[in-house]
């Protein structure tokens, strides 16, 4: 099993959702996150004084996937968050040692 986290732009999010849906993955958890890269945040002037905007709001998204599912997963997270400019986000792939779902105790895939 492997864990993957996507870090994309909040606008892309429903495109991302349907786009998992529609490889079959259904379940997901997302966060509002803060941060940044290589872009650095941006200046705004809010009231006449500007000022930096350091970190930009993002939407972080967990999966805990089969081995078989994760190259399609992370392909169509690509395909759907992509815009072609800076910031666009990041997937990160992890290996995950046990998954077990409280309520049945079930263990390994068969609790994801």
């Amino acid at each position: 099993m492997k864990k993957v986290e996507a870090i994309i732009k909040p606008f892309k999010l429903e495109e991302v959702k349907d786009s998992l849906g529609e490889i079959g993955i259904e379940g997901m958890t997302v966060s509002e996150v803060k941060g940044f890269g290589r872009q650095k945040g941006h200046t705004e002037i809010y009231r006449g004084s500007e000022y930096t905007v350091d970190f930009l709001p993002k939407i972080k998204i967990e999966l805990v996937l089969p081995d078989s599912q994760v190259e399609a997963a992370v392909s169509a997270i690509v395909k759907s968050a992509k815009t072609g400019k800076i910031g666009d986000g990041k997937i990160f792939v992890l290996p995950i040692d046990e998954a077990v779902r409280i309520r049945t105790e079930e263990k390994g895939e068969q609790a994801v």
